[in-house]
């Protein structure tokens, strides 16, 4: 078996790479995508804690959470991208820099 320190330093590297994409881009989709990265590193640190709390147990009350918000992460995704296809059809660009010039 992989011991939870393992999956521990994998969650944290995503969620490193979620904030260092969130961080350093400018495109609006890239940081949908950064956005995804950490709800993804989340849910997974969720459901290793939920099934090493006790040996031989897995909380399925963990699972279903995380489904729930794997579910809810989609559709925000989905809307999120329909509304940077939106801005690229009337600005013409997806640089959030040049958008956030565009408030009037």
């Amino acid at each position: 078996m992989i011991p939870l320190s393992y999956y521990l330093a994998f969650t944290a590297i995503l969620y490193i790479v979620g904030i260092y994409c969130l961080a350093t881009k400018r495109n609006m989709i890239r940081l949908v995508l950064g956005i995804e990265i950490l709800v993804n590193a989340a849910n997974l640190n969720f459901i290793i804690l939920s099934a090493n709390w006790k040996t031989g147990f897995v909380d399925p009350f963990a699972h279903s959470i995380v489904i729930i918000s794997t579910a809810l992460a989609g559709c925000i995704s989905a809307v999120a991208l329909t509304i940077v296809v939106y801005a690229y059809r009337h600005y013409g660009t997806l640089d959030a820099r040049k958008l956030r010039r565009l408030r009037g």
